[in-house]
């Protein structure tokens, strides 16, 4: 039974998966800093310093009025709908940033497809020699000699 699972872990996909969590974890932490610490400063002073993130409806009369929001879920229920909206945004800010990343990787993997397929055109030489070879296939000598 070692032996299988040491079989199954070391196979390529199983590494290979593992090393794209890995990356896409650091990915993550990179985007979540782009658009905690960049984007959404400039989308708060766009809108005048207003923080989503506590706006709420309070549910019960025990929830004080002006608390932070979580505060106030601390003391009863509400409806945080300004939590919603900063998570709401973050999200499309994040989809966005992967959209450009992927579309980028995308347009340099199609240009180095578009390298390769690209045919290379035969030297001088392989290219007479390929004459002969045609000519000898065919059972017929050639006329007169090829230029150079």
């Amino acid at each position: 039974m070692l032996e299988e699972f040491k079989k199954f872990a070391l196979r390529g996909n199983v590494v290979d998966l593992a090393v794209g969590v890995i990356i896409g974890a650091a990915f993550g932490q990179i985007v979540t800093s782009l658009v905690g610490d960049i984007f959404m400063p400039i989308i708060g002073a766009v809108t005048g310093g207003l923080d989503f993130s506590n706006y709420y409806i309070p549910l019960s009369s025990t929830v004080q009025e002006g608390l932070a929001y979580a505060d106030a879920k601390k003391q009863g229920a509400v409806i945080g709908y300004g939590n919603f909206i900063t998570i709401a945004i973050n999200f499309l800010i994040v989809a966005f940033v992967l959209f450009l990343a992927i579309r980028s990787m995308n347009k340099l993997k199609k240009q180095e497809e578009e390298k390769v397929a690209e045919p290379k055109e035969a030297p001088e030489d392989v290219k007479l020699l390929g004459e002969i070879r045609d000519l000898l296939a065919s059972g017929r000598a050639p006329t007169s000699a090829p230029p150079r």
